[in-house]
This record gives structure tokens, sequence and C-alpha cells, in this order.
């Protein structure tokens, strides 16, 4: 049996990755349009507009629905799943970037004035509510896209 023929044709996976992908394509596309310039760490960064996490799972979930029923017990817990990752995205992680702006504040009130040099602390972990969603919007029409 050749599982890796088996494992390319899994839509599920591939939709799932794409969105992850285009989303992360698309804040690297937003990051070089703001700031006239590139910076490969958008690659692999977390925060931005769209969520990619968000936009990974909620292709996630409806490829699960869409291949086995909204009515199945896997799209129950792959929606679970995927509704976790957005609370975590807007909620927790969110509110820990907050906490690294200000900390990062104090870091520089502290250079300052006692010449002391801290890293900064990354301050973009989270997602607004609107990034969450346009990362479900994203994730959704992409796994709709990818059915067969």
């Amino acid at each position: 049996m050749n599982y890796f023929a088996e494992f390319g044709k899994n839509y599920i996976f591939w939709a799932s990755a794409a969105a992850w992908i285009i989303a992360q394509s698309i804040k690297v596309a937003l990051g070089v349009w703001r700031e006239k310039r590139f910076n490969f760490r958008w690659f692999t960064g977390t925060g931005g507009m769209p969520s990619s996490h968000v936009a990974g799972m909620s292709a996630l979930a409806t490829s699960v629905g869409v291949t086995y029923g909204f009515d199945s017990a896997l799209f129950a817990v792959a929606l679970t799943f995927t509704l976790i990752v957005m609370f975590d995205a807007q909620g927790v992680r969110h509110a820990a970037g907050k906490q690294a702006r200000i900390l990062n504040k104090m870091l520089d009130d502290i250079y300052w004035k006692k010449k002391l040099d801290e890293k900064e602390l990354k301050e973009l972990l989270g997602h607004t509510p609107v990034e969450v969603f346009a990362g479900a919007f994203l994730g959704i029409v992409i796994s709709l896209l990818f059915y067969k």
C-alpha cells in the first residue's frame, strides 16, 4: 500500500494546510504593503490579519463536516477544537500581547533612565476579534473551494 499517495489525496489535510499558507501569505503581503519592506519572519510569526491558526482550524472543521457530515461525532470534535483555538487566539494570546506592550514600555523607561539594555518581548501574540473572524471566514471558503 502506498501511504504517501493516499496522504496526497487527503482533502481535509490539504484544505487546512492551504488555508494556513494563504492566511500567512496575506499577512506577509499586508506587511510589505504597510511597511514598504519584506520581513521573512512574517511567514512564521504569530498575530496579524487574518489569523492563520483560525483559518487552518476553520478549514479543518468545515472539511470534516463536508466529508463526514455536520451531525457526525468527528465534526463535533473538530468544531470544539476550532472554537478553543479561536478563543485562545483572540482572548489569551491577545491579552498576553497587551502585557508585552506594557512590559516593553517599562523596559524602555528603565533603559533611558538606568541604561538597562533588554530584548523586547513579542507584542503581537494574539488577534483582534476581526482578525479571528477573517481567519475563520478564509478557512471556511478555502475548504469549500477545495471540496471535490
